[in-house]
């Protein structure tokens, strides 16, 4: 088995207790490398959300004209701010928006933009460019640079399988999808001497720090509180999970979980109402919890998809898209709209056209929020101001 291919195996746990035998103990432990209090959490809404549905251009003729099927109704939109209001579903939106915790990031997306949803999340997760391959993450080769030994926990996915993007060449992030449940047994109490192989000695290590991270994730949760109530949804219980974790203090630089559902090309209105509805519901919960914590200020909260919609609706939904809104939430973010709202008379092949490139906002995520100089990972795109 090679290095990779052990690391994705070691660290990957979706619940369970895990036995790992004796021989493998013998790296003495390293105490959490990562520090310091601010932590980004990242959801992904899979599937490529609508975006002019989520945040709607409702002054904009053109908008009802291309949607007649599928245009939410002036009268359904709330709180109407500089010709954009909300889908009527995201109440908790437009209060966290009102309380000016919420900044709304227009027509993002990237050049020669690809409609494959693959393909498109492949992009967004290792920040490459269209034509561009790449086999690590970037939110990987940051914890690569940032972590100066391997850090078990210091990027926590909440999630059945692994993210790309938290893919490097040491794996310093785990998947688990209950972490009440994520408990690696260790066989023998006393370390025993490094070998003389190299190999056997590096595998010793990865395996003792599955040890380590379950036991900091252990410890976070007993610390934290569980008071918050939360929807008994998917996203709801993966969100209560990093809020327990965050409150816990288990200084993690990064938390990411998901939503899918969101590929409305046929029945849009109904689903995606009920996507954004627990969308809603699991993030205003979570923006509650933080408030209350009084942790808000040092948690931001991404929101994003791999792609929009189309502008023209097919009939009783939208077909793959391109750009779409991303929604910064927390982090002591000024509660602007950065860009400008969606021009619907100038399209491109019937798209809306980028005017903020993705990596913009991970330039600045990583620059303003986490210090972190992001041209070391690869990035050329300047980061956006105004946003913090």
């Amino acid at each position: 088995m090679n290095r990779r291919n052990f690391l994705s195996l070691t660290g990957t746990f979706t619940g369970g207790s895990l036995l790992l035998p004796d021989f493998l103990f013998s790296f003495s432990k390293q105490e959490n490398l990562v520090v310091g209090e601010q932590c980004v959490v990242f959801v992904q809404l899979n599937g490529g959300n609508d975006g002019l549905n989520t945040y709607i251009p409702y002054l904009d003729p053109l908008y009802y004209e291309m949607r007649p099927k599928i245009a939410i109704s002036k009268d359904d939109v709330i709180a109407g701010n500089k010709e954009m209001a909300f889908h009527p579903a995201l109440k908790g939106f437009a209060q966290m928006q009102q309380n000016g915790h919420l900044a709304v990031i227009q027509n993002v997306g990237y050049p020669e933009p690809v409609r494959s949803h693959f393909r498109s999340q492949e992009i967004w997760q290792t920040a490459s460019d269209s034509n561009q391959y790449i086999n690590d993450g970037w939110l990987g080769r940051y914890l690569d640079l940032q972590c100066t030994e391997h850090t078990p926990t210091a990027g926590i996915n909440i999630d059945n399988i692994d993210n790309l993007s938290l893919r490097g060449e040491e794996p310093n992030s785990i998947t688990i999808k209950d972490p009440e449940k994520f408990k690696v047994k260790n066989g023998k109490e006393e370390n025993t001497i490094l070998s003389t192989n190299p190999e056997l000695d590096f595998v010793r290590k990865i395996a003792n720090s599955a040890v380590e991270g379950s036991e900091q994730i252990q410890n976070a949760l007993a610390k934290a509180t569980s008071e918050a109530s939360y929807p008994k949804t998917s996203l709801g219980k993966n969100l209560a999970w990093i809020g327990r974790l965050i409150k816990g203090n288990l200084n993690s630089k990064v938390y990411y979980t998901s939503l899918g559902g969101f590929d409305t090309h046929d029945n849009q209105l109904s689903i995606h109402k009920n996507r954004l509805s627990e969308l809603d519901d699991a993030l205003f919960s979570f923006y509650t919890d933080l408030k209350d914590a009084k942790l808000l200020e040092n948690v931001t909260v991404v929101v994003f998809s791999e792609f929009g919609r189309r502008v023209k609706d097919n009939g009783n939904g939208t077909d793959h898209g391109t750009a779409a809104p991303m929604f910064i939430i927390g982090g002591n973010n000024k509660g602007n709209t950065i860009g400008i709202n969606p021009n619907l008379s100038d399209l491109q092949q019937g798209d809306l056209k980028h005017q903020i490139d993705f990596r913009s906002v991970y330039a600045t995520l990583l620059q303003e929020k986490l210090s972190f100089d992001y041209a070391k990972i690869g990035i050329k795109n300047q980061y956006l101001k105004g946003l913090f």
